[in-house]
């Protein structure tokens, strides 16, 4: 594809340039045939310093790569489904909260939320857990779980708008976790307790939703350290998350001061769909599209 695009004429861009730390050390092994592929690419931009410091040293030259931010923190919230709508409602109208979501879950993070909303009950007995694993053939595997421990499980896929208070409500839905973040008193991202990498943990930052995750955030290691130096985010080990978990639902002012900083670090890396578009526009100048359409592409062989 580089090689045609290449002989047509196009320049070639890459945008939103990330090299994780799981691909860095094969990048770097394979560095010698990399040289070729990254000549061919005209202009690199990448999310961050140390990505286009990575991208030099795999073989791009310096002069094309370029850091124009990421553009994860231009991603509008979805909008939301009915359910969301439904569930506002319905925990308003019961009284029934603060709400902790869980999104996210693997294995062996349940039975500490749980431990930690069983802990939460003593003071808080409206409270309500909307758990979401984060691979739906685990969704029977978590119900059974609850319904082991003696809490009431609805799920929601069988919910019809029933009390929720004192209740884990299992999003057993695929789509919804995002926009149903909105509603969180707290958000633990799942994945993180345990050498899965984490998830994304802008989904409840852009609502405003103080976050709890886990010591492994691997995957999301430059945004969650953002939200770290802004400390906009608490890391919490598996010994810590119950204790934690209930500190921060039972004091609102502190809950209240993380929720405002992790939206104003969202707010504050915005911008780099805008400086994306910026750098590529001097290449979409009719002058640039003539000479393209000029050149004769090679046949492939």
């Amino acid at each position: 594809f580089l090689r045609l695009a290449k002989a047509s004429g196009a320049k070639i861009a890459v945008v939103n340039a990330r090299i994780s730390d799981r691909s860095w050390p094969g990048y770097r092994w394979a560095r010698p045939l990399l040289g070729k592929m990254l000549a061919r690419v005209d202009l690199f931009l990448a999310q961050t310093e140390e990505d286009r410091e990575r991208l030099i040293d795999i073989g791009a030259r310096a002069e094309r790569v370029e850091v124009t931010g990421n553009l994860k923190f231009d991603v509008a919230p979805p909008s939301p489904p009915p359910i969301v709508a439904s569930l506002r409602a319905a925990l308003h109208n019961a009284g029934a909260g603060p709400v902790l979501i869980a999104g996210s879950t693997m294995q062996g993070e349940e039975p500490l939320l749980l431990r930690a909303f069983e802990i939460l009950r003593g003071s808080h007995p409206r409270a309500v857990l909307i758990l979401a694993p984060r691979h739906p053939q685990r969704f029977q595997e978590v119900a059974d779980l609850v319904a082991s421990l003696g809490i009431v499980c609805w799920r929601r896929s069988l919910w019809s708008g029933e009390d929720l208070g004192g209740c884990v409500l299992l999003l057993d839905s695929i789509g919804e976790l995002a926009a149903v973040y909105a509603l969180g008193h707290l958000a633990f991202v799942g994945g993180s307790l345990s050498e899965h990498g984490g998830h994304n943990i802008l989904e409840p930052a852009q609502y405003g939703v103080p976050i709890l995750v886990g010591p492994h955030y691997e995957n999301f290691r430059d945004i969650v350290n953002l939200f770290r130096a802004a400390d906009a985010i608490r890391v919490v080990g598996p010994a810590e998350l119950p204790l934690c978990v209930v500190e921060l639902l039972s004091q609102e002012v502190d809950r209240s001061e993380l929720a405002r900083r992790a939206l104003a670090t969202v707010r504050a890396q915005t911008g780099a769909t805008q400086r994306t578009l910026e750098r590529l526009a001097a290449w979409l100048s009719p002058e640039t599209i003539a000479r393209t359409t000029e050149v004769s592409v090679p046949p492939i062989v």
